[in-house]
């Protein structure tokens, strides 16, 4: 899961494979598979930076296995 901030300074947590995809229409957009989209502070590349991050702390537990 990766944070999230509202406009309104409200954080949650969003799993990253839900996402269908982004867009920066200029505020960031994000769409979920479900349909629902919500618009957060964060620009596009921050979350595609917290996305790689999370995917690779993923594949770190896996090697441990």
């Amino acid at each position: 899961m990766i944070k999230i901030t509202r406009f309104d300074k409200s954080e949650f947590w969003i799993n990253p494979h839900q996402i269908e995809f982004i867009e920066a229409t200029p505020d960031t957009v994000i769409s979920l598979n479900s349909g629902r989209k919500v618009i957060v502070k964060e620009n596009v590349d921050s979350i595609l930076k917290e996305i790689i991050k999370y995917r690779n702390r993923l594949n770190f537990n896996k090697k441990q296995e």
